[in-house]
């Protein structure tokens, strides 16, 4: 049993370690930048420390200030959260070298799947669908025309380092293939300091599910059902709910197989998920897996009764899992509320929370770190919090959630809750009728 873990995040996800933490007996550190110095982490921890000015780069993406605060607090674990350093191969092997526990999968776990060309390939090996693409990372806009033309329009340039949309181009013919490749290029370079890209056909009208896995060091590989994520706006995921409605008992079998053999084929020890994209015939392929624990996680653990924390925590232990696969057994929606103004193209709003409201009643959870007073700062990600609503059909959570969403009151800042609102009226959403590209099909607000 871990005497005490520090948690090297922020805002809601390290407010909900530090609830798990508590209910097992663990003390927790809170680190925090001197933006963060009142927000709830901070205060319902055990202990905190200041590591630094409130830019990530100087705090909570500064790895010698986070060993600085485990060294002198004795703490014997480190939760990494969701973004910032949950997968980032380096600190945890620094962990490692200090014998401190890093609450998730091994360096070499993370490296085998950060990078995803070796990613796809490790894929390959394991019999695993993935998306017709190059065999490597793109050497020349020559090869990438050539490329094309052998696949077949359209085809997404994808950077091997990236994430969150950053370094990615559509092209549909020819003659957008140069601008598409050099823009792609200049992107990836500048967010990720890595400009390797490659190409891979695109899929038309897919569908984003994610299958949720735990592994531990014994071999022991199980499924937890999955997450249909696919309403997003620019890659990034707005609403997620379990079960999809565009699954079959079949498709859940056959993706929860596969998601298996990707972590079993890197031995994989933690929590984690695995990404599909799914075409409208439901093919699957593999996109990329997830080496932490990630923000939707709440969703799943409504609908099969099961704290993924506390699993997670329990497998850095040492603990074996028990390998049973997991079926849905209610229907769960989550709703991201973020400090966003919807009628301006989702433009960031940050500031003084003047009023706050949440929402309660059977069926509802809210995972925030806000409250009346708190200051959302402009340094980091916009989100407020999570509400989520569980109910026995889906139909039953859209109305829940519908609910929950009328009587939600945020004031001083802007917040994506009016679109919310009328998604979840929307006659294709609630027929299920929708795609990675619903809003952008669809102009909602």
């Amino acid at each position: 049993m871990f005497k005490k873990v520090l948690i090297a995040n922020r805002g809601e996800i390290a407010l909900r370690v530090i609830r798990t933490c508590r209910e097992m007996g663990i003390k927790t550190v809170a680190v925090y930048s001197t933006a963060d110095r009142d927000s709830l982490h901070v205060r319902f921890a055990d202990e905190a420390v200041c590591i630094g000015k409130p830019q990530s780069s100087d705090s909570y993406l500064n790895i010698p200030h986070l060993m600085a605060a485990a060294e002198i607090t004795n703490a014997d674990a480190i939760h990494p959260g969701y973004g910032f350093l949950a997968e980032n191969a380096k600190f945890a092997q620094i962990c490692a070298d200090h014998g401190i526990k890093f609450i998730g999968p091994t360096p070499e776990m993370i490296t085998k799947m950060g990078d995803k060309m070796t990613a796809k390939e490790t894929m390959i090996a394991a019999g695993v669908p993935i998306i017709p693409g190059s065999e490597g990372l793109l050497q020349s806009l020559e090869e990438a025309k050539f490329l094309g033309g052998q696949m077949g329009y359209p085809v997404i340039l994808k950077a091997t380092a990236g994430g969150g949309g950053k370094g990615m181009r559509v092209v549909w013919q020819e003659s957008e293939m140069e601008r598409a490749y050099n823009t792609a290029k200049a992107e990836a370079g500048a967010s990720f300091k890595n400009d390797g890209i490659y190409m891979e056909k695109f899929i038309e009208e897919p569908r984003h599910i994610e299958i949720q896995v735990a592994g531990d060091r014994y071999g022991t590989v199980c499924h937890l059902s999955e997450r249909d994520c696919s309403i997003q706006r620019r890659h990034q995921k707005l609403v997620e709910e379990s079960p999809s409605p565009f699954m079959t008992p079949e498709l859940r079998q056959a993706m929860g197989d596969a998601a298996k053999k990707a972590a079993a084929a890197i031995n994989y020890e933690s929590v984690g998920t695995v990404e599909f994209l799914v075409d409208k015939h439901r093919n699957f392929y593999f996109m990329e897996m997830n080496t932490r624990i990630q923000v939707e996680h709440c969703v799943t653990e409504e609908v099969i009764n099961y704290d993924l924390i506390k699993e997670q925590i329990k497998i850095a232990m040492g603990e074996k899992i028990s390998g049973r696969d997991y079926e849905p057994q209610l229907h769960a929606i989550e709703c991201r509320i973020n400090a966003e103004d919807p009628y301006n193209d989702f433009r960031p709003s940050p500031g003084k929370i003047t009023v706050l409201h949440q929402p309660g009643g059977h069926g509802v959870r809210v995972d925030s770190h806000v409250y009346a007073g708190y200051v959302i700062p402009p340094y980091y990600d916009s989100m407020i919090g999570k509400l989520i609503t569980v109910a026995r059909t889906r139909e039953e959570a859209i109305d829940t959630m519908y609910r929950a969403l009328s009587e939600y009151v945020i004031e001083g800042v802007k917040t994506t809750i009016p679109f919310h609102l009328q998604l979840m009226q929307d006659e294709r959403f609630r027929s299920g009728d929708f795609n990675t590209k619903f809003l952008e099909d669809f102009k909602m607000m």
